[in-house]
């Protein structure tokens, strides 16, 4: 029986252990050599004696920072990965949801920890492997383990300017390895391309298919994404066999016409998620790649993936592509606005809801927001049984497919990331002059644009006060300076309007 992820580690050293599991530019390590640095960690972490408890992991990304996820989790804990590029006020608000009992760093990060205004230990990651491993004491950690445990914490994007911490526990990605093993049929060797950053849940295909099936991840060095074609040649130089991107990747090649220059030869396995993937550019993929399983998953990281669509036809340039159908030990509810459920072969949009072996045990010391999203199934009155409202609207095809509209809110999904445009607002009170604002989104463009109420201000301005607030991909594109902002009739900012005239 499989009750934690360590059980495949465990496994995949005893098989495979001398075969490389992770490497990036600078190292590469063995499963061998990763179940043993994993458990030394594991062994010092341990000593803290906090049970589910989370460990923040603050390190570049690399394969170091995969091996100190599984070093926390062989210590009794959690991880929490976090963003180095971070800004040092969103960076505090999350510590403080998180009170983390531990934090592993990298070298390179000494001053950042210095900074920080941290009352728990910390760990540099490469002393932390020197302790001798104590096997009893992880025995007893691994005996105790049940799949419901928390694996990590991953924080998205909050309306009120406070970020979520989405609590997923073991269960979620064994159910999902075992969905991929059923499904697509990984193998020893195959090797997987890694784009997305560790602390995005896209990336934890690239994470734990080395452990589930033997295969190998390589981090692909970020600079690469900017010189497609050079990414191109990276990928036939590692003979690279599956990829978990997000569409804005795939679009860059794309526009680039990259694969001109150079086609992929190796790639067997082309999946997508984090938003709406353009046909046009999936065509121009799969013009060059035909052979490709091509697949478009969907799910925030309060459900994992929980439905997919294997492109099984051809599709104009513009088109929609299908979200598919529910992945295996998941089921979806679309409800209408009175909650009433619309069916397969039913007319009319719904919000998806979520149920089954992928949802998230809630938000990390937030039971408010947590019974808010994690609800009871409004279609059972029987039996406690929790859904996720999901906020998507969607609808079913002729076909009895899925369809992806648009969200219910002011969540947005932005470069593979879930935005809450109401952080952004939140974020403007960094900014003197600034009297009122709102923000809307463009997703032809992926462009936010920012307006605002108040003192006139230079574009650096607004920029320099947000930025002390917010990650990079959260930045507005444009600033847009207003006399009064636009209300409907009860009195609200009008946002469609804004949409109406800007966009």
């Amino acid at each position: 029986m499989v009750k934690s992820v360590l059980d495949y580690l465990e496994n995949a050293a005893s098989l495979y252990g001398e075969r490389c599991a992770y490497r990036d530019a600078k190292q590469a390590f063995t499963f061998g050599q990763v179940r043993s640095i994993a458990r030394r960690a594991g062994t010092s972490i341990a000593g803290l004696k906090a049970w589910n408890r989370p460990v923040a992991v603050f390190m570049e990304k690399s394969a170091s920072m995969i091996i100190g996820f599984l070093g926390a989790v062989y210590g009794g804990c959690c991880y929490c990965p976090l963003d180095i590029s971070m800004p040092k006020d969103r960076l505090s608000v999350i510590l403080k949801t998180l009170d983390p009992a531990a934090v592993i760093y990298g070298r390179g990060q000494e001053e950042q920890i210095r900074n920080m205004d941290l009352s728990c230990p910390v760990f540099m990651f490469e002393e932390l492997c020197l302790k001798e491993e104590d096997p009893g004491i992880l025995e007893e950690i691994r005996g105790r383990r049940t799949a419901l445990d928390p694996l990590y914490i991953l924080f998205t994007s909050g309306s009120t300017g406070i970020p979520k911490g989405v609590v997923v526990s073991h269960q979620v990605m064994i159910n999902n390895m075992e969905w991929l093993e059923e499904e697509y049929g990984f193998c020893p060797e195959d090797v997987m391309g890694n784009q997305a950053p560790l602390y995005f849940d896209v990336s934890d295909h690239d994470v734990y298919c080395p452990l589930k099936f033997g295969c190998s991840t390589i981090i692909i060095p970020p600079e690469l994404f900017t010189f497609p074609a050079r990414l191109m040649a990276f990928l036939n130089e590692e003979r690279v066999t599956g990829i978990f991107w997000v569409p804005f990747a795939l679009c860059t090649a794309a526009n680039l016409r990259a694969l001109e220059a150079e086609t992929p030869k190796y790639l067997k396995y082309i999946f997508f998620a984090g938003e709406v993937m353009p046909l046009k550019q999936l065509n121009y993929w799969r013009r060059f790649v035909p052979d490709a399983c091509y697949c478009n998953m969907y799910g925030p990281t309060e459900t994992y993936v929980c439905t997919y669509y294997n492109v099984d036809r051809e599709f104009g340039d513009d088109e929609t592509l299908p979200i598919g159908r529910p992945c295996g030990n998941v089921d979806i509810l679309v409800l209408d606005e009175k909650g009433r459920q619309i069916l397969p072969g039913d007319k009319g949009e719904g919000e998806l809801c979520v149920k089954g072996c992928t949802l998230a045990l809630g938000y990390y010391n937030d039971p408010e927001r947590t019974r808010a999203w994690f609800v009871q199934n409004p279609r059972n009155p029987h039996y406690p049984e929790r859904i996720y409202r999901t906020g998507d609207m969607v609808s079913y095809n002729e076909r009895g497919e899925l369809m992806y509209h648009d969200r219910m809110d002011l969540q947005i999904k932005r470069l593979g990331y879930r935005i809450e445009l109401g952080e952004i607002e939140a974020a403007s009170g960094a900014v003197h002059g600034i009297r009122e604002c709102a923000c809307v989104y463009d997703p032809s463009r992926q462009m936010i644009l920012f307006f605002y109420t108040g003192q006139k201000l230079e574009k650096r301005e607004l920029s320099a006060g947000l930025s002390a607030k917010l990650p990079k991909y959260m930045m507005p594109n444009r600033y847009v300076y207003l006399e009064e902002m636009p209300r409907n009739q009860n009195g609200k900012i009008d946002r469609k309007r804004l949409k109406e005239q800007y966009v």
